[in-house]
Formats: structure tokens, sequence, C-alpha cells
């Protein structure tokens, strides 16, 4: 296998060496903060912007193209749900998490290069359910995708 992954780095195109090297980048991030692998081949890295609103900006890759050579819908909806379940995951307290049980997307417009901008924003909390939207942006800040999602709290809470 060594050698296989040597030839496909040495031999292969740039985007072969890119793919490779995202692989290695997750599994970088999955040993560095414990992500799962596909945070690391999106390169999420997220911040919260308020209280109620959290933000992951990732580079375009050719990871993520389909077969037109643009940003694969599936890619921006997996994009606005992991900075859905972001946020929500980490303003729960210990013990409890959330999985979404709804998310409707609307694909606005296509984009091929540069850098994707998604933030998710809580509209309501109630004790069980969470209703979100977010977008995803380009770097022109022109909306690419907009979701709206809900998402079920599971769980126990811990006591302090």
């Amino acid at each position: 296998m060594m050698e296989e992954l040597q030839k496909a780095y040495l031999e292969g195109s740039d985007e072969d060496r890119e793919i490779l090297e995202l692989a290695l980048q997750s599994i970088r991030q999955r040993k560095e903060r414990g992500s799962y692998y596909l945070s690391g081949f999106l390169g999420l890295k997220g911040r919260f912007l308020d209280e109620k609103t959290y933000q992951f900006i990732v580079p375009v890759t050719t990871f993520m193209y389909n077969s037109l050579g643009v940003v694969h819908g599936g890619i921006t909806t997996t994009l606005i749900d992991s900075t859905m379940g972001s946020l929500v995951n980490r303003s729960l307290p210990e013990g409890l998490y959330a999985v979404t049980t709804e998310l409707k997307t609307n694909f606005i417009r296509a984009v091929k290069t540069g850098t994707l901008r998604s933030e998710a924003k809580i509209l309501h909390r109630g004790r069980q359910l969470v209703f979100l939207e977010g977008s995803v942006y380009d770097e022109r800040d022109r909306l690419i995708t907009h979701a709206t999602a809900t998402f079920m709290i599971l769980g126990e809470e811990k006591a302090k």
C-alpha cells in the first residue's frame, strides 16, 4: 500500500496530490482534535460569532467538485448541517447532544473556487427540539445555499 500511495503522489495529477494531502489532514485533525474524518477533508474550523451564531470558513477543493466542476450540493448541505450541529451541540450542557431530524436545503448558485463561509443561527430552542437556519456564502458574500433544520436533543444532562 505504501508503494501505491507513493506512486499516486509522485505520478498523479495535482488533483490526486490534493486529495492525498486532504486525507492526511483528515487523519491529523482526527488525532489532534478528535473530529470526524469528513471534518478534516472539508477543513472545518469553527468559531462563535455570538451566543446564537456559529461559523465555518473552508477553502474550496477538488474534493468538493461534482462532475460539472462546481461544488456539489451535498457538500454545501453537509457544511450547513455541520455548522448547525456544531452550534447546537456546543450550546448544550454536558450529557446532552443533538441530532438532525429534518433539513431543508435551497441551492441558489454554483461556486467553483475560493472559500465558502457557512453560518448558522438558532431560531428557537425548546426542551427537546431546536430550530435553526443556515447559509453558505462565497468569498464575494453571495448566497450559495440556504437551509432550515430541526435538531432533536437527546441524552441525559449530568448533575453538577
